[in-house]
């Protein structure tokens, strides 16, 4: 029903089903391990009304228990979502559904577990915010909000040409010329996020 993949490694089927509706996958050497990527594999969809949220669990190194923190979850109509794991703290774990149905094999083995519940329930829970990956939604944003803000401190600078002073030690930019380079900035950004790169 569900796949795990970290980068480098094979893609994990291989779920431990722990309760009827609980899930884990081990992780070992999680130490060395950024992401981790959780999916259906779309062979068996949730039941109606129902999704999958996602923990991620790690030996506390004082008690060697283990310790969940949710990262998100999964659905039907979001049938796979990214993680990162790199940044979580041990020994700072929450309320979870496994109890100790799930114990970790290995203290450098850590646990992707999936807990089947209500969506309603799904939404009202709140991952760890450390685990959420930045996405190229939140990228455009940024972006934007960069551009609005170069337009605007130029602007605040902009005089006629009537206003204007010579002075021989400054260069003047028209504000059509920032206008352009934000306009096809903007373009290029709707129609590759990514040009920049190259």
């Amino acid at each position: 029903m569900f796949g795990c993949l970290v980068a480098g490694r094979l893609v994990q089927t291989d779920a431990v089903q722990v309760s009827t509706d609980k899930f884990v996958f081990n992780l070992p050497d999680y130490e060395n391990v950024n992401h981790v990527v959780v999916f259906m594999l779309g062979t068996v969809p949730f039941p109606a009304g129902m999704g999958g949220a996602v923990y991620f669990s790690f030996p506390d190194p004082a008690s060697g228990g283990p310790v969940w923190q949710l990262l998100g979850f999964i659905t039907n109509d979001k049938p796979s979502a990214i993680f990162k794991i790199s940044g979580l703290k041990a020994g700072v774990g929450g309320a979870h559904p496994f109890g100790m149905m799930a114990s970790s094999p290995s203290p450098s083995v850590a646990q992707v577990g999936v807990s089947v519940e209500p969506l309603d329930q799904l939404a009202q829970q709140i991952p760890v915010s450390s685990a959420a990956v930045s996405t190229v939604d939140s990228f455009l944003q940024f972006t934007q909000k960069m551009l609005d803000s170069l337009y605007n401190f130029a602007s605040s600078f902009a005089v006629s040409q009537a206003q204007m002073t010579p002075n021989p030690t400054e260069t003047f930019i028209p504000s059509s010329c920032i206008l352009k380079w934000y306009e096809n900035f903007q373009r290029r950004m709707a129609q590759n996020p990514n040009f920049w790169k190259n």
